[in-house]
C-alpha cells in the first residue's frame, strides 16, 4: 500500500462525514438556499487566492521543473478553470461572481488558510504537497459519488458543479498523489509523521469548510462591536 493509499484509508471516516454533510447533500438534492451558496463562494474565493499563494511558496522549494510544472498548472487551472463551478452557484443564487469576492473570512476558512501557510513557511515540499492534497481529492470524490449517486442532467440546479467536480479523474489529485508517494518513499519517519498530520488536519478543515458555508459561520463577536469598545 502506497503512503498516499494510507492516508486515505486513515481519513476515510472524515470523507464519510463530508459525502453525508447536509451541504453535500444540498448540492446532491439541489436544495440549498441563496444565503448559504452565497456564504460557501465568498469565503472559497478567498479561500482559492490563498491557495494560490500557498502553490507559490512550494515553487520556491521545487529542485526541477517537473516539479514547478505540477504547481503552476494548478495555479492556472484556479484562475481559469475553477470560476466556473462558482459561477453554478451564483446563477442559482441569483447573484454576480463580481459581487462576492473581498470579503473577510470566516473563522473555519481562517484557521485552514493559517494551518496551511504555517505548514508552507514551515515544512519540507512533501508537507505541503500533503497539506494541499485533501482539498482536490475531497472534491474529486465528492463529485464521482454524485455523479454515481444523482446521474444529473442538465435540468439539476447543480449539474455544471457536480460533472466539473467529477469528471476531475486526472486532475490535481493523481498527480499530488504520485509526487507524495515518491517524496515519502525518502522520507524519514519524523516527516512521514508530519505529513500524515497535516493531512490529517485538513481533512478535517475541509469539513469544517462545508460546515461552515451551511451554518453562515460568523466570528462570534462583531467588528462594529469591537470598534465601539476600542474608541
Amino acid at each position: 500500500m502506497s503512503f498516499t493509499q494510507e492516508l486515505r484509508q486513515q481519513a476515510d471516516g472524515i470523507f464519510q462525514a463530508i459525502f453525508e454533510h447536509p451541504f453535500v447533500r444540498g448540492i446532491a438534492e439541489g436544495k440549498l438556499t441563496k444565503e448559504q451558496l452565497v456564504h460557501y463562494i465568498k469565503q472559497d474565493y478567498e479561500y482559492l487566492n490563498a491557495y494560490m499563494r500557498i502553490y507559490g511558496i512550494a515553487i520556491s522549494k521545487c529542485t526541477t521543473r517537473e516539479e514547478i510544472a505540477v504547481f503552476n498548472e494548478q495555479i492556472s487551472f484556479i484562475l481559469h478553470s475553477e470560476v466556473h463551478p462558482h459561477q453554478n452557484f451564483c446563477h442559482e443564487a441569483g447573484v454576480r461572481y463580481e459581487d462576492m469576492q473581498g470579503y473577510p473570512l470566516a473563522p473555519s476558512a481562517h484557521h485552514y488558510i493559517r494551518h496551511m501557510l504555517t505548514v508552507a513557511h514551515e515544512g519540507s515540499l512533501g508537507e505541503i504537497m500533503a497539506v494541499l492534497l485533501p482539498c482536490p481529492w475531497t472534491y474529486l470524490e465528492i463529485g464521482q459519488k454524485l455523479m454515481k449517486e444523482v446521474n444529473p442532467d442538465e435540468s439539476h440546479p447543480f449539474y455544471e458543479w457536480i460533472t466539473f467536480y467529477g469528471n476531475r479523474a486526472d486532475g490535481a489529485t493523481v498527480k499530488f498523489c504520485n509526487e507524495l508517494d515518491a517524496w515519502a518513499l525518502e522520507a524519514t519517519a519524523a516527516e512521514r509523521s508530519r505529513m500524515t498530520e497535516h493531512f490529517m488536519l485538513s481533512c478535517q478543515l475541509e469539513y469544517l469548510f462545508w460546515d461552515m458555508a451551511y451554518r453562515q459561520e460568523e466570528w462570534p463577536v462583531q467588528m462594529q462591536a469591537i470598534c465601539s469598545v476600542n474608541s
